[in-house]
């Protein structure tokens, strides 16, 4: 019988890459998100069921999940994808902008995570793989709550590993690097409060830089992170990290081997900050 795997935030992106990954080597795809009314697409592939979830509203995650369970009879993988990007200052930034990234990127794969521990536990089985980021083990400056989310799903996702393997359920993170995707438009929240003046060069610095780094020519594709997601999933091992991107290895093999006044410095010169 075909695997099946349930992706969070698969209508663009990395999400939608990895739907249409898993489903070309043959795996059945339950391929959520919030809108799948304006899907026209992965509702044509063969064993790919489109559907509604919000990880913000726990009614839709049970309900994907049940209705993912009654099409295909069993859900192997879960792929904790979905994400929300808030930069810029941190005093700027408003409580409900703080509170929505926590929501999406934090509370959200912990209610995704929690819906489906039940079906899990009862086949013995299961996978749980979580979108972190190169930015789950550093940082850039302007985008504290993000890192701070990111962070947290690092440390759930490996103190979990602990307590899911006696029963048969994996746990395993993959770290993508800067990646050519519409999360910077669509998915990145940009706030700060030019009234805070004393803040305003070293923003437009940070910034600056940033559009340099962020050429998509010098990105991986959504493609890359694909890959390195099936393999995660079916390498049957018991990794809990993959590195995805060039620039995540290198920015990962730097912060091992430099203390942190070395990372630091190497960093505000790459920045020029």
């Amino acid at each position: 019988m075909n695997k099946t795997i349930l992706i969070t935030g698969s209508s663009t992106g990395i999400g939608r890459s990895s739907v249409e990954k898993f489903q070309a080597e043959g795996w059945n795809v339950i391929a959520t998100m919030r809108t799948p009314e304006k899907e026209t697409e992965l509702n044509l592939l063969d064993n790919v069921l489109v559907t509604k979830l919000d990880v913000q509203d726990v009614a839709t995650i049970n309900s994907a999940i049940q209705e993912g369970i009654e099409r295909f009879g069993k859900i192997d993988v879960v792929l904790n994808n979905a994400g929300y990007g808030l930069m810029g200052t941190f005093e700027s930034a408003p409580d409900e902008n703080i509170r929505r990234q926590y929501d999406v990127n934090v509370f959200g794969l912990f209610d995704v995570t929690k819906a489906a521990l039940p079906h899990f536990r009862a086949n013995k089985s299961g996978m749980f793989i979580n979108i972190s980021s190169v930015g789950g083990k550093i940082t850039f400056p302007l985008i504290s709550l993000y890192h701070s989310t990111k962070f947290a799903v690092e440390g759930f996702s490996e103190s979990l590993s602990y307590e899911l393997a006696p029963l048969g359920i994996h746990v395993k993170v993959v770290e993508p690097g800067a990646i050519a995707t519409d999360f910077g438009s669509r998915s990145m929240d940009f706030q700060h409060d030019e009234n805070l003046a004393e803040y305003n060069p070293f923003v437009g610095g940070v910034m600056g830089n940033f559009e340099k780094m962020m050429d998509p020519a010098n990105m991986s594709t959504p493609d890359l992170v694909a890959d390195v997601i099936y393999d995660a999933a079916t390498d049957g091992t018991s990794t809990l990290r993959y590195v995805a991107g060039a620039d995540a290895e290198q920015f990962l093999k730097a912060r091992k081997e430099m203390d942190d006044d070395a990372f630091f410095g190497m960093m505000k010169q790459t920045l020029s900050i």
